[in-house]
């Protein structure tokens, strides 16, 4: 499983024009996964979302997590991150997990972290959607489950 964080000032999600969720400070999730995952991964990638280090202390130092700001997660499902570029100019997604297992792991991956009592909001699995954003910093974090 691989995930892009980014710390936001709040994040709008559309689906057909229309307004789906929409969040405050928090992250925005870019969640994706490949074949070989599987759920046993979902417990230490949530924890690692919802107690990742990114946001400012008093002091302007990275020292606060989505929990010690009691922040928002937008959660949106991204098959494009096992995008494979290696030959020519069209990306093959051939590691990205079959759909139907893909949306089982999001959905638990989602539920895992609404344990946390955050405010969490997704948006629609396989729907195309408009995200509307401030990337805060900018920051932005790649968290691959092949990392401990």
């Amino acid at each position: 499983m691989r995930i892009i964080i980014q710390r936001t000032s709040g994040v709008e999600l559309f689906i057909d024009g229309k307004l789906h969720a929409s969040t405050g400070r928090g992250l925005l999730v870019l969640y994706g996964t490949k074949k070989s995952d599987n759920e046993t991964l979902i417990p230490k990638l949530a924890d690692k979302t919802i107690n990742v280090r990114i946001f400012e202390d008093d002091h302007g130092k990275m020292n606060l997590s989505p929990i010690d700001i009691h922040g928002d997660l937008m959660v949106v499902s991204q098959f494009t991150l096992y995008a494979d570029m290696n030959k020519g100019r069209r990306p093959s997604f051939n590691e990205a997990q079959e759909p139907i297992e893909a949306e089982r792991l999001y959905n638990i991956y989602i539920e895992e972290l609404k344990k946390s009592g955050l405010n969490v909001k997704s948006g629609i699995f396989g729907a195309p959607m408009d995200l509307k954003f401030n990337n805060d910093g900018p920051v932005t974090i790649i968290i691959d489950n092949e990392l401990s």
